[in-house]
């Protein structure tokens, strides 16, 4: 059963089919786990009620995979490009149809929902030129007459296991991807994001579905819990699984695929950190704070948590920030004007309240941070965005709370503030506001920020889908997206080929009998 509204969505999506538990291609199969109900956060109304898929279902997708893989490996790339040329064209006519539906699952402001939705786009066409680039290499041979090279081939069907904070860009971020490489790919979307998933899957399914009949299991859907998403990871028939959410559930991915010797990529914490220094624009700072630290209320795996701002400007950068927070626009997300929609669950508020309460016991000023119940829906999840001052080795700093809450600390030596921006666990976004060179040519070296994305005179948060997306540490050491990011969906060979009528040994090898 689904929502009105959601399901007058999927209509004008052009989904008339009702949606089960699992989808191979564009043909449903009943789920045989337990009912799964999913919840706008808005207003806590009921938008779906499914059966969803069982651990033991996933062969099923897996199974199909594997045998599309034997075909659509040996289509030209070019030719995978054109299929996703055609997902890209249908996801520009059904943007807007999108972007709502992902506001009313996630709770995102339309404006960031529209901007998720035209990451899908981008990506897609990103990929269409990559189907024309996978290139390899020529080596110098130490032997006469030989010729030493590389090639990328199609590595295998891909698991994706994606997070409720992008319901979409991030199954598209490894899907374009990893088709124009010639994977199909088994996708576990969030319970949290289960009609988004339905939507994307259905209109990439949709076109797939005009493909020849062997590459029906390039695309499967598989709407499940934590079970399901387990039986993914240790799946033999999926040669990489690409996860995205938090570090327990990562480092459980990370064991269960090594152990069966495949790969995985991973997207986890965060915790991002932001330098102010002196000589940064102030009015450009606190732009950048702004949108790093509250945007998606919080629930960006980009967003700022760690503030460092230089003694010399901390007081008004301070007191400029909570009259911003002050004026924050909060409510209902699909309401132009709003800037902050609600937290994804009861859930989240209980985790936010608890680390303020942490902070204070360690020490730090609150401002803001309460639940918000008057002139917002009822049955949402509202907060009021917190800043809290507090000293840089409170043992708080250290975790990522998925909410918006902004530590600000203070530095007055940059290689102090260098040091306690790369003291913690996570290692994924930064970012330092500067109008001096020098640190901002300091910051991206190596002995700057450990992060896996490192700006100057932006946010941590808002990355463009050229650039390779990941973090070190914590964050699991993955790669997705933009430049050589396709490598992980493919498999290297190294290729020797003696066109002489002679066989010399590499390394000079003498092995002739008499």
């Amino acid at each position: 059963m689904i929502h009105t509204r959601a399901q007058s969505i999927l209509l004008d999506l052009g989904i008339h089919t009702e949606p089960k538990g699992l989808a191979v291609g564009n043909r449903w199969v009943a789920g045989h786990g337990p009912t799964f109900s999913a919840h706008s956060p808005i207003d806590g109304v009921e938008l779906a009620s499914l059966t969803v898929a069982s651990p033991d279902q996933v062969s099923q997708a897996t199974s199909a995979a594997r045998e599309a893989f034997v075909s659509w490996r040996v289509v030209p790339a070019p030719v995978r490009g054109e299929l996703v040329r055609r997902i890209g064209d249908r996801l520009r006519h059904h943007k807007s149809d999108l972007a709502e539906l992902v506001s009313w699952e996630t709770g995102k402001i339309t404006q960031e929902s529209l901007g998720e939705v035209q990451e899908m786009i981008d990506v897609c066409d990103f990929a269409v030129g990559l189907s024309r680039q996978l290139y390899g290499r020529t080596i110098a041979s130490e032997r006469p007459l030989h010729r030493l090279t590389e090639q990328w081939h199609p590595l295998g069907p891909v698991g994706v296991i994606s997070a409720f904070n992008f319901p979409v860009a991030v199954w598209a971020w490894n899907t374009m991807i990893a088709l124009v490489c010639g994977d199909p790919v088994v996708w576990k979307p969030s319970e949290k994001g289960t009609l988004c998933a339905i939507a994307c899957h259905s209109i990439a399914a949709g076109v797939a579905a005009e493909m020849p009949e062997a590459h029906q299991g390039l695309l499967s859907l598989v709407i499940g819990d934590a079970e399901t998403g387990k039986a993914i990871a240790d799946s033999p028939d999926l040669p990489l699984v690409s996860a995205t959410g938090s570090v327990p559930m990562g480092r459980d991915v990370a064991v269960r695929v090594a152990r069966r010797l495949g790969r995985s990529l991973l997207e986890l914490g965060g915790n991002n950190g932001m330098i102010v220094a002196p000589s940064a624009d102030l009015e450009l700072a606190t732009r950048s704070i702004l949108f790093a630290a509250v945007g998606t209320c919080g629930q960006r795996c980009t967003s700022l948590r760690r503030l460092y701002v230089h003694d010399s400007i901390a007081d008004p950068m301070a007191e400029q920030l909570k009259k911003l927070y002050a004026r924050l626009p909060i409510g209902d997300p699909t309401t132009d004007g709003t800037l902050v929609g609600p937290l994804i669950d009861e859930r989240a508020i209980l985790a936010m309240q608890d680390a303020l309460a942490a902070a204070r016991e360690q020490g730090g000023t609150i401002f803001g941070g309460d639940q918000i119940t008057n002139q917002v829906p009822a049955g949402g999840f509202y907060v009021r965005p917190a800043i809290v001052e507090i000293a840089a080795d409170a043992p708080i700093v250290q975790q990522e709370t998925f909410a918006p809450i902004l530590y600000l600390m203070r530095y007055s030596d940059l290689d102090d503030a260098i040091a306690m921006h790369n003291g913690v666990p996570q290692g994924l976004a930064s970012a330092i506001l500067t109008n001096d060179v020098r640190e901002a040519e300091l910051f991206c070296s190596p002995a700057g920020s450990d992060c896996g994305i490192a700006n100057v005179n932006i946010g941590t948060s808002g990355a463009e889908i050229g650039g390779a997306f990941g973090g070190e540490k914590e964050t699991g050491g993955g790669r997705e997206s933009g430049s050589d990011s396709w490598k992980a969906y493919m498999r290297r060979a190294t290729n020797t080929v003696n066109y002489s009528p002679e066989l010399p040994l590499a390394q000079g090898i003498q092995f002739d009998l008499d």
